[in-house]
């Protein structure tokens, strides 16, 4: 009997993950209902959603800049508008800055924290496959040569904060979103 609701349930995220993927943007942004996809993996109801916004900056649309003070990251859209997402950022002593490009993307990535992370923390595991479990959660935007990534991430209750050994964590819903925008060779602006 449990197995068999715990094959429902497992069921019923994935088609909901596979099947509003697409109209998670729209709803979004249009400030409609939260679906089913955005309360299970966060989105409107949260006080970090994403939105449109006017934007000032000087950076070519399809770039992203990411303020780490402000816990933000905008993917600039062009004529005065960029598209704002809560981010959770590095916690004291693993914040960065600078100008870096996407390299790589990878839906449900596989996980092998770096030789310095494992120094840290010997109780990691040296590998976790991608999936629900994995702290990359549903994609993942790779930056340059770096260690670092734009993520996904399986808590999403950290998004806002400090929390992270300097990669750049969104709601699965959001890296989804900006994942399908995003193109090999974005520019990426980290600010402090």
């Amino acid at each position: 009997m449990i197995r068999s609701v715990f094959t429902v349930v497992a069921f019923t995220c994935s088609v909901a993950f596979m099947g509003s993927a697409e109209a998670q943007t729209v709803a979004s942004l249009g400030r409609e209902p939260a679906s089913f996809f955005e309360r299970l993996f966060g989105g409107p109801i949260s006080p970090t959603a994403r939105r449109l916004v006017s934007w000032s900056g000087t950076h070519r649309p399809g770039t992203i800049v990411i303020s780490t003070s402000q816990r933000r990251l905008y993917f600039v859209l062009g004529n005065g508008q960029a598209i704002q997402y809560g981010v959770g950022v590095g916690r004291p002593g693993f914040t960065w800055a600078g100008i870096k490009t996407v390299s790589m993307k990878r839906e449900w990535p596989d996980w092998s924290p770096p030789a310095a992370m494992l120094r840290r923390r010997p109780d990691l595991p040296r590998y976790m496959p991608g999936g629900l479990g994995n702290p990359l959660g549903a994609r993942a935007l790779y930056l340059g040569s770096s260690m670092y990534r734009i993520h996904g991430s399986n808590e999403p209750e950290t998004i806002g904060y400090a929390v992270s050994s300097g990669c750049i964590r969104m709601t699965n819903a959001d890296i989804i979103d900006l994942y399908n925008r995003t193109r090999i060779g974005t520019k990426v602006v980290v600010l402090r």
